[in-house]
């Protein structure tokens, strides 16, 4: 048993992922990250958090909405107490 903490990352890096995009809707996504991150802490199982690719299962890919319409994808990878973010999409306004 490790005794890691969760934590996020972006995949393959920060500026793959951000680059461009409105500082406001990055912090959206962060916060969002940290409080899965959170969730995962206190033992919530978050790998079913999302749309994924299996309808109503956990695992894979997953899909989190950022208001007022933007979504990001982000993955939990539980054995290695991680979530990864890797793709951030603005609302339509801001592309």
């Amino acid at each position: 048993m490790s005794d890691e903490e969760w934590k996020w990352v972006y995949d393959p890096d920060r500026d793959h992922v951000i680059t461009g995009l409105p500082q406001t809707v990055v912090a959206l996504a962060e916060k969002a990250a940290q409080d899965l991150v959170e969730l995962a802490a206190l033992g919530v199982d978050v790998t079913g958090i999302g749309k994924g690719p299996r309808h109503g299962g956990p695992g894979g890919m997953r899909e989190l909405r950022l208001p007022p319409n933007g979504w990001m994808y982000v993955m939990a990878l539980p054995r290695r107490k991680l979530i990864v973010v890797t793709r951030i999409v603005p609302p339509f306004e801001h592309l």
